[in-house]
């Protein structure tokens, strides 16, 4: 299973920690907001973590601004603004295009890929629920799931 956070904006809350404990990989889509988050979610799982465009800071400049992985066969291409997008995803082989920004969590096909965006696990933004993500992966086939986090401080 490969967890999915973004838009953590430097708050990392327990609850997101715990959906994605079991996870076999991680994502996190950018704005970021704090290094410690990679720290934490690194132990969990190799991540892959893209640049936002609040990562202004200097240790963000390392962070790309999209990255590929592949799981199980399944190519899995990472941006944080969709409108920022610098592949043809179909045309690269690539199942799942997971980005971020908005914090409106959303998951939609288009020419044979699903477009994925978990939401935001950070500071609450207007009235969006606080989300993260899970993308299972079997005989070669990606589902993705968006999972509301319950809040023990809200």
């Amino acid at each position: 299973m490969v967890g999915v956070i973004s838009d953590t904006h430097g708050l990392l809350r327990p609850e997101a920690l715990t959906a994605l404990a079991d996870s076999d990989f991680v994502i996190h889509a950018g704005d970021v907001g704090d290094e410690e988050i990679l720290q934490a979610l690194r132990a969990i799982a190799p991540l892959t973590v893209v640049r936002g465009n609040v990562d202004v800071q200097a240790w963000t400049q390392k962070l790309p601004h999209g990255d590929m992985l592949e799981v199980d066969g399944v190519r899995i291409y990472v941006v944080h603004d969709l409108g920022t997008l610098d592949i043809v995803p179909a045309s690269a082989g690539v199942a799942v295009v997971v980005y971020g920004h908005s914090h409106h969590p959303d998951i939609f096909a288009r020419s044979g890929v699903t477009y994925f965006n978990p939401g935001s696990a950070g500071p609450r933004r207007f009235r969006l629920p606080i989300t993260v993500g899970r993308i299972e992966i079997e005989n070669g086939a990606a589902r993705a799931k968006i999972v509301e986090l319950t809040l023990d401080d809200e």
